[in-house]
């Protein structure tokens, strides 16, 4: 499935080349297709009979003479955005309401020309980065669906890039209209707050939520914004734009964190992502600023590790009173915490923001963008799940502070990783620099163009390994969530042929046997067998540290499979423990 492009719909609906039931009729089709793989996306469809009549009525209205900039453009919304007609449901069926009336940006949208087809998954309550939080599955990459694609707007970016909608509006208090863009290799543009209007946006931190929008490139997301865009007198937190805003020149100064500041959890393909990406900047004529972003940093952990989780908690208050088992397990932990923050906490938290937001107008005299990865690296589900608080923490990282700072960002492709997932990197502006970014963006785009992605993963069916282990990663033993994190399914419980030896190595952190080869000098050794998927192995082999490896291991029944091997050096100073027949019983021996 290619991805569709608002510009294209349009231009060619204008020229009676389609029309707007075309459009319709396909988009339903292909998501009728990529549904008997990836249903998760969806939480509520509308009725196919609706979504034509839609699409009729755009069509009537292009022939009476009307110039609509969305005409006949497919969409979705998160399903935290009211529709009238649509239970809105935030990912908690318990919870679910169904409007009288419809946000107002979608009727805007609507009002455009754009044909809205359902509204998408997301972590329930949009809390979390990952996508995984929600009752209805966990929405993923499209390009490898072992891995996550990033939340919480998780089915909007994942109906976005797998080409069943032109665009969709996802949501973003900490990242979650950003991230699930670098993932699936989208554009995902971050208005100013109050640039467009909340009103009919469930909350999740009200004084920091912004709706935005994944689209394909940053033509299309330019379009949305300037529909999307204006002051709304019933949303209270609106605010009235600026009447001009200032463009970036064919020179500019783009600031890059510190190289210390600079962080991507040992995902070396970010890493060097990213440096291209400095590099493609500084093509363009912008000059490389080095700059401190310790108070954004500082900012950010304000945002779960201050008062703002009360926020969170005043939104979900009556449920987490009347109901708290409907909640999801993970966001119920995150949101009750909110209870118990005292007025003088927040207060605190109100004049140590302030404080940042000082220095944070101070990084803008000394460059005109900052930029930044959109997250430092990218998790399986399997991680995910196995440990839910700590990763998500890490995707945030450089997105955290941006609504609390009220900056603006657009998060762009900046390549794709070996396991075909996408890296991003946001541009990042002031209030009000939504303009400025845009057409950066589109610039960027012009000399880094992503025209190629890797296939749809449509399968779901990776071809498996099997992979021999014979101590720190038995099933028990203090490494095994490597395995249990990848979803290595346990094949046999067996011994390798006699003609190796095991020793204990050395001065190793967490214990750790080296198995070595040793022809009729060697013994039968307990080993247990796994099956990963090829991607999955791939990335166990990444992390296996010297002096083991991974080569070949002869079982007992003459089969051949991948396992830890060892090199020389491992046994310098080890102890001999073959004749135990094991790992487990040299610990138990212990």
């Amino acid at each position: 499935m290619s991805r569709l492009r608002i510009a294209d719909i349009t231009a060619r609906i204008a020229a009676r080349e389609t029309s707007a039931e075309d459009v319709a009729r396909a988009a339903l089709h292909r998501i009728a297709d990529y549904d008997a793989v990836q249903p998760q996306a969806w939480i509520e469809r509308v009725p196919p009979a609706e979504v034509m009549a839609q699409a009729s009525a755009v069509d009537a209205r292009v022939r009476a003479g009307e110039v609509l900039p969305l005409a006949g453009a497919p969409f979705a919304v998160k399903d935290n955005i009211d529709v009238a007609g649509l239970p809105t449901t935030a990912a908690c069926p318990a919870f679910a309401y169904r409007p009288g009336e419809t946000a107002q940006v979608i009727a805007r949208l609507q009002a455009a020309g754009a044909v809205l087809v359902g509204k998408t998954n997301l972590d329930q309550f949009a809390t979390g980065l990952v996508g995984v939080r929600s009752p209805y599955g966990a929405p993923l990459c499209v390009y490898n669906r072992a891995y996550i694609s990033g939340g919480s707007s998780s089915g909007s970016a994942v109906a976005t890039a797998a080409g069943l909608v032109a665009f969709a509006l996802g949501t973003d208090t900490a990242g979650s209209g950003r991230v699930p863009a670098a993932f699936n290799g989208l554009v995902g543009f971050k208005p100013t707050k109050g640039r467009w209007s909340t009103r009919g946006l469930l909350p999740a931190c009200r004084s920091l939520d912004c709706i935005t929008v994944f689209a394909a490139d940053a033509a299309d997301a330019a379009l949305v914004d300037q529909v999307a865009t204006g002051f709304d007198p019933d949303d209270v937190y609106s605010r009235q734009a600026p009447e001009s805003s200032t463009m970036l020149g064919a020179r500019f100064r783009f600031g890059v964190p510190k190289a210390d500041q600079l962080q991507f959890f040992g995902d070396a393909e970010s890493a060097a992502l990213f440096a291209a990406a400095v590099a493609r900047l500084s093509a363009m004529g912008g000059s490389p600023v080095e700059v401190d972003i310790e108070p954004l940093l500082a900012a950010a952990r304000l945002l779960y590790s201050g008062p703002w989780v009360a926020e969170r908690t005043a939104a979900m208050e009556a449920i987490l009173r009347d109901n708290p088992g409907a909640v999801h397990p993970v966001v119920r932990a995150i949101v009750q915490a909110g209870a118990g923050v005292s007025g003088v906490e927040t207060f605190r938290g109100l004049y140590a923001l302030q404080g940042h937001m000082r220095a944070a107008e101070a990084l803008w005299a000394k460059v005109d963008v900052l930029l930044t990865p959109t997250a430092p690296t990218i998790y399986r589900l399997r991680e995910l799940m196995a440990e839910p608080f700590a990763l998500n923490a890490n995707l945030g990282l450089y997105t955290n502070f941006v609504n609390l700072l009220d900056m603006s960002a657009i998060a762009v492709p900046a390549g794709w990783r070996q396991n075909a997932t996408g890296f991003g990197v946001t541009l990042v502006g002031p209030a009000w620099a939504d303009a400025a970014l845009l057409d950066l963006a589109r610039r960027y785009e012009e000399i880094a163009p992503m025209t190629e992605t890797p296939p749809l993963d449509l399968t779901g069916r990776p071809q498996t390994v099997h992979l021999a282990v014979v101590g720190a990663h038995l099933a028990g033993m203090p490494l095994h969530w490597q395995l249990t994190s990848r979803d290595a399914r346990l094949v046999a419980r067996t011994h390798t042929a006699a003609s190796y030896k095991l020793y204990a190595i050395a001065n190793s952190t967490p214990p750790k046997p080296a198995l070595i080869h040793a022809g009729e000098a060697g013994a039968a050794i307990a080993v247990e067998v796994y099956e990963l998927g090829v991607e999955a192995f791939g990335s166990f082999v990444v992390e296996v540290p010297a002096p083991l490896a991974i080569g070949s291991v002869t079982l007992a029944d003459g089969s051949v499979v991948k396992g830890f091997v060892a090199e020389p050096r491992a046994i310098d100073g080890a102890r001999d423990i073959t004749e135990l027949g094991g790992w487990r019983a040299y610990i138990a021996s212990l």
